[in-house]
Protein backbone atom coordinates (compact mmCIF):
# COMPACT_ATOMS: atom_id res chain seq x y z
CA UNK A 1 0.00 0.00 0.00
CA UNK A 2 1.25 3.49 -0.91
CA UNK A 3 1.89 5.76 2.05
CA UNK A 4 0.51 9.24 1.51
CA UNK A 5 0.56 12.05 3.99
CA UNK A 6 -3.01 13.06 4.69
CA UNK A 7 -3.30 16.41 6.45
CA UNK A 8 -6.00 17.31 8.97
CA UNK A 9 -8.05 18.67 6.09
CA UNK A 10 -8.44 17.92 2.41
CA UNK A 11 -5.75 20.46 1.52
CA UNK A 12 -2.39 19.02 0.47
CA UNK A 13 -0.27 22.17 0.46
CA UNK A 14 2.04 23.85 2.96
CA UNK A 15 1.50 27.45 1.86
CA UNK A 16 -1.20 29.76 3.21
CA UNK A 17 -4.62 29.45 1.58
CA UNK A 18 -5.76 32.29 -0.63
CA UNK A 19 -7.73 34.85 1.35
CA UNK A 20 -9.50 36.33 -1.66
CA UNK A 21 -12.73 34.77 -2.96
CA UNK A 22 -12.54 33.24 -6.41
CA UNK A 23 -14.22 35.13 -9.24
CA UNK A 24 -15.45 33.91 -12.62
CA UNK A 25 -12.96 33.49 -15.45
CA UNK A 26 -14.17 36.59 -17.30
CA UNK A 27 -14.10 38.69 -14.10
CA UNK A 28 -10.59 37.41 -13.30
CA UNK A 29 -9.29 38.36 -16.74
CA UNK A 30 -10.87 41.85 -16.36
CA UNK A 31 -9.37 42.43 -12.88
CA UNK A 32 -5.56 42.77 -13.06
CA UNK A 33 -5.20 42.42 -9.26
CA UNK A 34 -7.32 39.26 -8.86
CA UNK A 35 -5.43 36.16 -7.69
CA UNK A 36 -8.26 33.60 -7.38
CA UNK A 37 -10.47 32.26 -10.15
CA UNK A 38 -13.37 29.81 -10.32
CA UNK A 39 -13.58 27.61 -13.41
CA UNK A 40 -16.99 26.36 -14.51
CA UNK A 41 -17.60 23.38 -16.78
CA UNK A 42 -17.57 25.21 -20.10
CA UNK A 43 -14.63 27.53 -19.36
CA UNK A 44 -11.43 27.22 -21.40
CA UNK A 45 -8.60 27.30 -18.83
CA UNK A 46 -6.07 27.97 -21.57
CA UNK A 47 -7.28 31.59 -21.38
CA UNK A 48 -5.42 31.77 -18.04
CA UNK A 49 -2.04 31.19 -19.71
CA UNK A 50 -0.88 34.83 -19.68
CA UNK A 51 -1.95 35.22 -16.03
CA UNK A 52 -0.48 32.05 -14.48
CA UNK A 53 2.20 34.01 -12.62
CA UNK A 54 -0.37 35.97 -10.58
CA UNK A 55 -2.70 33.08 -9.81
CA UNK A 56 -2.75 31.80 -6.25
CA UNK A 57 -5.93 29.69 -6.39
CA UNK A 58 -7.95 28.01 -9.12
CA UNK A 59 -11.23 26.50 -8.00
CA UNK A 60 -12.71 24.00 -10.44
CA UNK A 61 -16.43 23.41 -10.07
CA UNK A 62 -17.86 19.90 -10.25
CA UNK A 63 -21.63 20.50 -10.50
CA UNK A 64 -22.25 16.73 -10.69
CA UNK A 65 -19.86 13.88 -9.91
CA UNK A 66 -20.25 12.50 -13.42
CA UNK A 67 -19.11 15.75 -15.08
CA UNK A 68 -15.46 15.08 -15.94
CA UNK A 69 -14.55 18.39 -17.58
CA UNK A 70 -12.82 19.52 -14.39
CA UNK A 71 -10.27 16.72 -14.71
CA UNK A 72 -9.24 18.08 -18.10
CA UNK A 73 -9.03 21.61 -16.75
CA UNK A 74 -6.72 20.46 -13.95
CA UNK A 75 -4.45 18.53 -16.27
CA UNK A 76 -4.23 21.40 -18.76
CA UNK A 77 -3.36 23.88 -16.00
CA UNK A 78 -0.60 21.67 -14.59
CA UNK A 79 0.80 21.02 -18.08
CA UNK A 80 0.84 24.80 -18.65
CA UNK A 81 3.04 25.10 -15.56
CA UNK A 82 0.55 26.28 -12.95
CA UNK A 83 2.02 25.61 -9.48
CA UNK A 84 -0.57 27.27 -7.24
CA UNK A 85 -3.47 25.73 -5.38
CA UNK A 86 -5.90 23.75 -7.52
CA UNK A 87 -9.13 23.07 -5.64
CA UNK A 88 -11.96 20.73 -6.65
CA UNK A 89 -15.27 22.08 -5.35
CA UNK A 90 -18.83 20.82 -5.46
CA UNK A 91 -20.00 17.26 -6.06
CA UNK A 92 -16.66 15.62 -5.18
CA UNK A 93 -16.90 12.01 -4.00
CA UNK A 94 -14.35 10.09 -1.95
CA UNK A 95 -13.81 7.53 -4.72
CA UNK A 96 -12.75 10.35 -7.06
CA UNK A 97 -10.02 11.76 -4.79
CA UNK A 98 -7.20 9.54 -6.07
CA UNK A 99 -7.95 10.37 -9.69
CA UNK A 100 -8.32 14.05 -8.94
CA UNK A 101 -4.98 14.06 -7.10
CA UNK A 102 -3.39 12.35 -10.09
CA UNK A 103 -4.73 15.11 -12.38
CA UNK A 104 -3.16 17.79 -10.19
CA UNK A 105 -5.77 18.80 -7.62
CA UNK A 106 -4.19 19.53 -4.25
CA UNK A 107 -7.22 20.65 -2.25
CA UNK A 108 -10.87 19.77 -2.07
CA UNK A 109 -14.06 21.45 -0.91
CA UNK A 110 -16.75 18.80 -1.34
CA UNK A 111 -20.43 19.68 -1.03
CA UNK A 112 -20.82 16.70 1.34
CA UNK A 113 -18.26 16.11 4.11
CA UNK A 114 -15.69 13.36 3.52
CA UNK A 115 -14.32 11.44 6.51
CA UNK A 116 -10.52 11.89 6.59
CA UNK A 117 -9.90 8.23 7.49
CA UNK A 118 -11.93 7.15 4.46
CA UNK A 119 -10.06 9.69 2.32
CA UNK A 120 -6.71 8.29 3.46
CA UNK A 121 -7.77 4.76 2.51
CA UNK A 122 -8.97 5.96 -0.88
CA UNK A 123 -5.69 7.78 -1.56
CA UNK A 124 -3.41 4.96 -0.43
CA UNK A 125 -5.27 1.87 -1.63
CA UNK A 126 -3.21 1.23 -4.77
CA UNK A 127 0.53 0.65 -4.74
CA UNK A 128 1.01 1.18 -8.48
CA UNK A 129 -0.38 3.31 -11.28
CA UNK A 130 -0.56 2.48 -14.98
CA UNK A 131 -0.42 5.92 -16.59
CA UNK A 132 1.77 8.96 -16.26
CA UNK A 133 -0.11 11.92 -14.80
CA UNK A 134 0.38 15.31 -13.19
CA UNK A 135 1.24 13.74 -9.82
CA UNK A 136 4.59 12.47 -11.09
CA UNK A 137 4.12 8.87 -9.92
CA UNK A 138 6.11 6.39 -11.98
CA UNK A 139 3.89 3.93 -13.89
CA UNK A 140 4.35 0.26 -13.10
CA UNK A 141 5.47 -0.56 -16.67
CA UNK A 142 8.33 1.92 -16.34
CA UNK A 143 9.31 0.43 -12.98
CA UNK A 144 9.45 -3.01 -14.59
CA UNK A 145 11.16 -2.06 -17.85
CA UNK A 146 13.06 1.13 -17.03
Amino acid sequence: MVEAAIPDSLRFRDDEPADEPAVSLDAFLDQPNAVSVRIEGGDDVRRLGPALDRLKLVEVDFPRFRDGRGYSSARILREMGYQGELKAVGDVLVDQLLFMRRCGFDSFDPAQAIDLAVAKRALTEYDFVYQQAADGRVPVWKLRHG
